[in-house]
């Protein structure tokens, strides 16, 4: 259908880019359009191009268990898949040899929908290797035992194939059989295929009973429509125990989900549904960690938003009881981070970026779970911040005084950590977080959340908040989640763009005056909606398609939230105080003119409100025809009231917008290695030049592969970053650690406790030992350190009771030194009942005096994990590294 010859009455755009336009009525994106035929109703012809010219280039890996483990990065299988017949086949391929497919692809050719793509492999060096030693030696070294053998998958580029080696073991089409027994694994997929899973609807029309919720007319009719749409999504959104379902793809309740809604706009309208759902995710007295990396909290700790959304709900509703039983929550919560996830050296909360919870869709591929708990993160940070000040806001309304003290003093220490050691004053804005081992650095890439919460939280001063918006780099269909993309990683959170975050970026905009970032932001929210017809979770950044993300859901009750405060916290300007609510409107001109808002319910008011103009000034306002002195409604206010609001239509400065390209950073310099005084590694596509550091410091640049570094001390951590022609840095290496014997110490802890009986290998020394709830709750033992200085003391480990990515099961234990609190070792879990499995805790540093000192591991209450009952782990040994 040809929308806009349909439409000739289309008035001028609100917002025009090369990519797309917003009229008033409509959405244009060649070929595509959607036009809201009235405040009920839209069409949409947009159709996904997904299925239309995939190519038949295939890369891919295969897998055992689940990891990346078949070669190194960048290292992949590659096959021309030209069907005939509808089948295409590989030939045998072997376990760790690399096949390169060089056939030639015709111009115009494409995979075919519906091929069937049957794989080949020989796993014969694996079983043979487990048959002589009892474990296959995998490239990077690890071992693989016999014992912990699962399965083996296959990795890829192209649906159903997937890289998220994670979760491989949740698609059983992807894992390999070999039902004869010969060690030739085989299988059989279905490319290109569920074309009808990339359709939207062609039309919706509104089908429930929207009147008990506010009321929203104005001159744009497909933004009325937009926020109809959302009504009704938020209706469905609703479970029969009238909890938030978090999408139509994602049952239950999740707390980042509910907590970034509940902010957005569920407070003010589903306050009892907002209350149950945030209960739900308390136990104890304490806010539940989402299941996540390494199992859960504490490498990821972003569970404190749900602070901001308990104090966002008090806010609406003036509830003192709720006040009271949060605050408690909060207070408890906060109590266990301290000891947890506090870094007081950086004055920064540690743990993964809030909501960007898949390893390789924002950091490097050689990152563990325990790194990722190191990370220090700017979102995290950020919402740590504010749940710091909402304590202690609550603190004094409660009268705890020494409570709100403490609190302010943790947040100023955040805000003063962010500000050192994030800040990238070349750039504008923040860089994501400091990453690496025994010395951090800062990784430059912006973070859209991030930003966003810093500005809106006051984490960044005022200059700062209108620099930020004016210089992170946003795309032609939005703001992404970090800039620039990963390279080899498909859109998820990676090259994505997700509404709810475009939903705080607008704030973030209008907060700071700047307009042409704000109608930019809000238009890149209502095109999809429209385009689509539901309230996505995510679309690529490079393209606007929901379909060629990991996973999408329709109906998605943050994105829709994100939607529907577009009216009420930027064009109406609601902003919660504790005893009041202050309208603060920005009304973009390209949005001028009348519009009202009725049955708009505040604690025992109801509202019906009316506003004129455009800009962020209030010429005036009056309630029931009479001036007020400012815009501002007392939180006692009863009863049925007119509010009407007139802007003073003044223009303001042309906001700046950093526009960017859909851009790649290089990969990260792989095969790095060190010897005889020299580092090198393999050339990196794409890089002009490289970085190496020396203990998170920059030592050189080069144009070159190799280096010669100095090796005089004791312990150096060397790293490699590739810099490409236009600036853009790849993630560094893993650390290369170069260290004479006296630098590094290890006590094998079964001489300091009975070694455990369990059959686990891969272990050094005579055995290992089991730390639980209930065995070895505390480990003491000797260690003399030959000169005083700062120490890095760390564990080997193994926690097989879950996968890498997810559940919560992570063990978590306290460390002393001398009996003095010295940090927290976390041991998050490492492959489902994988036992055999070993690597490193992270470290935690101490000054140690010469001589010989009692360093114990303990079991304590704050180091309860979020499944309360298995808190376990092996015990290889402990390694004491003189930095």
């Amino acid at each position: 259908m040809d929308m806009i010859s349909e439409n000739p009455a289309l008035k001028a755009a609100i917002w025009q880019s090369e990519a797309y336009i917003l009229y008033p009525d409509s959405v244009v994106q060649p070929p595509f359009s959607a036009v809201a035929l009235s405040p009920t109703e839209i069409v949409s012809d947009y159709q996904s191009p997904a299925n239309e010219f995939q190519s038949p280039r295939l890369t891919f890996k295969f897998s055992i268990n689940g990891k990346d483990n078949e070669m190194p990065s960048g290292q992949d299988h590659h096959f021309a898949c030209i069907a005939g017949g509808g089948t295409c086949e590989t030939p045998l391929i072997r376990f760790g040899e690399q096949l390169t497919d060089t056939t030639s692809i015709p111009p115009d050719t494409y995979l075919a929908p519906n091929t069937t793509f049957n794989v080949r492999l020989d796993m014969r060096p694996v079983l043979d290797a487990f048959e002589k030693q009892g474990y296959y030696t995998a490239f990077n070294g690890d071992k693989i035992y016999k014992e912990d053998f699962k399965g083996v998958f296959i990795a890829g580029n192209t649906d159903p194939l997937t890289w998220d080696f994670d979760n491989l073991a949740n698609h059983q089409e992807l894992e390999l059989k070999d039902p004869d027994g010969d060690g030739i694994y085989e299988a059989a997929l279905v490319l290109n295929a569920n074309k009808e899973d990339k359709l939207t609807a062609t039309h919706w029309q509104l089908s429930k009973d929207i009147s008990a919720f506010p009321q929203y007319t104005s001159d744009y009719v497909i933004t009325d429509a937009l926020y109809n749409m959302a009504l009704e999504e938020m209706i469905n959104a609703v479970e029969p125990d009238s909890t938030f379902r978090t999408g139509k793809e994602w049952a239950g309740v999740w707390t980042r989900d509910i907590s970034y809604s509940i902010i957005l706009s569920m407070a003010m309208l589903q306050p009892k549904v907002a209350k149950y759902s945030l209960m739900r995710k308390v136990e104890n007295g304490r806010i539940i960690q989402d299941t996540g990396t390494g199992g859960a909290y504490p490498v990821s700790t972003d569970r404190i938003v749900w602070a901001i959304a308990a104090w966002e709900l008090y806010k609406v509703t003036g509830d003192a009881d709720w006040l009271k039983k949060s605050y408690q929550i909060i207070k408890n919560s906060l109590g266990d981070d301290l000891k947890n996830v506090y870094d007081f050296r950086t004055g920064l909360v540690r743990g993964e970026s809030s909501f960007l919870d898949w390893r390789e869709q924002t950091y490097p591929e050689w990152m563990q779970p325990a790194d990722i708990y190191e990370s220090e993160n700017l979102g995290t940070n950020a919402v740590h911040y504010q749940a710091n000040i909402i304590l202690a806001e609550m603190a004094e309304m409660l009268h705890d005084k020494e409570a709100a003290t403490r609190h302010l003093q943790i947040a100023e220490n955040i805000k003063k950590g962010v500000n050192e050691h994030l800040w990238i004053p070349e750039k504008g804005y923040y860089g994501q977080y400091l990453y690496g081992r025994n010395f951090k650095i800062l990784s430059p890439r912006a973070e859209a959340l991030g930003e966003a919460l810093s500005v809106l939280f006051g984490v960044a001063d005022a200059a700062k908040q209108k620099t930020i918006v004016a210089s992170t780099p946003v795309t032609s269909f939005g703001i992404p989640n970090i800039y620039p993309q990963i390279p080899n990683i498909p859109p998820y959170h990676n090259n994505a763009v997700w509404p709810f975050v475009q939903s705080y970026w607008s704030l973030a905009a209008a907060k700071v005056g700047n307009e042409q970032a704000l109608v930019e932001s809000m238009s890149a929210i209502y095109r999809p909606a429209a385009l689509f017809l539901t309230n996505k979770e995510n679309f690529v950044a490079s393209n606007g398609d929901y379909a060629g993300t990991q996973i999408n859901s329709s109906n998605m009750l943050w994105s829709l939230s994100g939607n529907l405060s577009m009216i009420y916290k930027v064009l109406f300007g609601m902003d919660f105080r504790a005893n009041s609510l202050v309208f603060r409107p920005f009304v973009p001109e390209a949005f001028k003119g009348e519009r009202k808002l009725t049955n708009f319910r505040y604690r025992k008011a109801i509202l019906d409100i009316a506003m004129t103009g455009y800009g962020n000034e209030v010429k005036s306002i009056t309630m029931d025809d009479k001036a007020v002195a400012k815009a501002e409604i007392p939180g006692n206010l009863e009863g049925s009231h007119t509010i009407k609001i007139e802007l003073a239509n003044k223009e303001l400065e042309e906001g700046k917008v950093n526009q960017v390209e859909v851009l790649f950073s290089p990969e990260a310099p792989s095969g790095v290695t060190y010897t005889a005084g020299a580092l090198s590694w393999k050339i990196v596509e794409g890089a002009a030049r490289y970085k190496v550091l020396k203990n998170g410091v920059e030592l050189l640049t080069t144009t070159d592969t190799k280096a010669v570094v100095p090796a005089s001390d004791d312990y150096v951590e060397y790293q490699v970053i590739a810099i490409d022609a236009g600036g853009l840095a790849s993630f560094a290496n893993e650390p290369v650690v170069v260290a004479t014997d006296e630098a590094i110490q290890v006590y094998e802890l079964e001489k300091i406790s009975g070694k455990s009986p369990l059959p686990y290998k891969g272990y050094s020394g005579n055995g290992f030992v089991e730390i639980s709830k209930e065995k070895n709750t505390s480990l003491s033992m000797k260690v003399t350190v030959p000169e005083a200085g700062v120490y890095a003391i760390d564990f080997r480990y193994a926690n097989g009771a879950g996968p890498i990515n997810t559940s919560n099961k992570c063990a978590i234990r306290t460390l002393k030194t001398d009996n003095t609190f010295a940090g927290t070792i976390v041991l998050p879990q490492r492959g489902t009942d994988e036992w055999s499995d070993w690597g490193y805790t992270n470290s935690v540093q101490v000054k140690l005096d010469k001589g010989t000192h009692t360093i114990t591991l303990s079991f304590e209450p704050a180091n309860e994990n979020m499944n309360g009952e298995v808190n376990k782990a092996m015990l290889d040994y402990v390694r004491i590294t003189k930095l």
